[in-house]
């Protein structure tokens, strides 16, 4: 079985941490940054085979802004993103991942909370070759 790294982009460490036990659970290898800045900086060190991104982090749209960053990056530009999102229960922020898909760069948004079994299976769906 070919071991896929999966990066992990978002500030809730508990979550991440979650997620870290699911994925390596399910074979993956797991990768993390609680901050854009240091998201893209692994993302383009570590080339990842699919970016689990957080859309709200140290300011409301950073997953945004590091979507647009990572599909500008040559390296990163082709990297399946899937968005992590809880932003319909945010108050004053207008986002709707159903209505907005066309406004931001990545394959797949996700509310959470994610069910284990549903996370692995969109990652599965996305990985460049089957697990």
């Amino acid at each position: 079985m070919v071991e896929h790294t999966i990066l992990i982009i978002d500030d809730d460490i508990d979550l991440v941490e979650i997620l870290r036990i699911t994925l390596e659970n399910s074979g993956f290898r797991v990768i993390d940054a609680q901050t854009g800045e240091r998201g893209l900086a692994l993302a383009r060190e570590q080339d990842p085979d699919l970016i689990l991104l957080d859309v709200m982090m140290g300011k409301v749209d950073e997953g945004f802004q590091v979507a647009y960053q990572l599909r500008s990056d040559e390296v990163t530009a082709q990297t399946p993103i899937l968005m992590l999102t809880a932003v319909a229960d945010q108050t004053g922020f207008d986002f709707d991942p159903k209505r907005d898909k066309d406004f931001l760069p990545v394959n797949e948004f996700l509310e959470k909370p994610v069910s284990p079994r549903t996370l692995v299976d969109m990652i599965r769906k996305h990985l460049p070759t089957s697990v």
